[in-house]
């Protein structure tokens, strides 16, 4: 049965690491939460390594920046990886193709252009990759909405429709299907991949809850000094990514009950009120290891 937990700091000693996601958890899309910020440095301080495990389709480096301009400090967390890095690999070994058709906003540009360290080098043996319009292409990457801001997957029903027809396969960057930016949700690329399989077309996840994204966090966890064989403790607000996809994968999860599911379990976002959580819990024959309110 999910155990409510009061603060992080109330599995002192239990996990030698932590994935823990970024939106809904850390942040906020405008602002860093300082309740979550202190609760992994205290985990760092007793010795723990923190990865951000984020399905943010953009690769690492630009990911950091944009957490360093939201005011997530440095010093709250080792390494980070995304779905965008755990994508690009797809891409580059071919998955859907080498001229692809890409749905995505300006701001995803480094997708195609910005590898890490771990992930350039293997850029550089590649044949290069080429964009191209739809009808051109032997597969889609999707990164998101163009305008997040405006659009919803509904305006993309033709294109997706033509691109079934043409049999394309879709790599997915994000597999998450909304985000909150403030108080705004957001439609992101998974959206689109969902709307694309309800058509029957073919489509390939990187992210959580998916085992690529979990395995190039482990290997970076190792390279930032992780000890072998650790016990990771999966933190995040995602039902379906970040709990579903730290379970599939043999490890203790952490629910986030303050994110986007915020509405549904009381009053108090703090306070999860332990009834509704696991009423709603069972109905999805999910049970994290823990709950918490929010990340504190």
């Amino acid at each position: 049965m999910t155990e409510i937990i009061r603060s992080l700091a109330d599995l002192a000693g239990r996990y030698d690491a932590a994935f823990c996601d970024l939106w809904g958890c850390l942040h906020n899309g405008h602002a860093a939460f300082p309740a979550a910020v202190a609760a992994l440095r205290g985990f760092r301080a007793a010795g723990g390594k923190v990865v951000l495990l984020t399905n943010s389709p953009r690769p690492k480096a630009s990911v950091i920046a944009q957490i360093d301009a939201m005011g997530v400090p440095r010093d709250c967390w080792d390494e980070v990886a995304t779905s965008g890095d755990a994508a690009q690999m797809g891409l580059l070994s071919g998955a859907v193709g080498r001229r692809v058709h890409h749905i995505g906003a300006p701001k995803d540009e480094t997708f195609f252009t910005d590898f890490a360290p771990d992930l350039a080098a293997f850029a550089a043996t590649q044949p290069p990759i080429t964009r191209v319009p739809l009808k051109e292409a032997e597969g889609i990457v999707c990164t998101g909405l163009r305008d997040d801001l405006t659009e919803t997957p509904e305006d993309y029903r033709a294109a997706l429709l033509l691109a079934k027809t043409l049999g394309l396969p879709m790599l997915c960057a994000n597999p998450d299907i909304v985000v909150d930016m403030g108080d705004k949700r957001l439609y992101c690329a998974g959206a689109l991949a969902e709307m694309y399989e309800k058509m029957g077309g073919s489509t390939l996840y990187f992210g959580k809850p998916h085992p690529p994204i979990y395995d190039l966090a482990r290997r970076r966890l190792t390279e930032a000094g992780g000890r072998p064989d650790p016990q990771i403790l999966c933190i995040g607000d995602g039902i379906a990514t970040d709990v579903q996809g730290g379970i599939a994968e043999g490890l203790d999860t952490l629910f986030i009950t303050g994110g986007l599911e915020a509405e549904r379990f009381g009053p108090d976002v703090e306070a999860p009120e332990a009834g509704l959580l696991l009423d709603w819990l069972a109905g999805r024959e999910l049970s994290p290891s823990y709950a918490i309110g929010r990340l504190r």
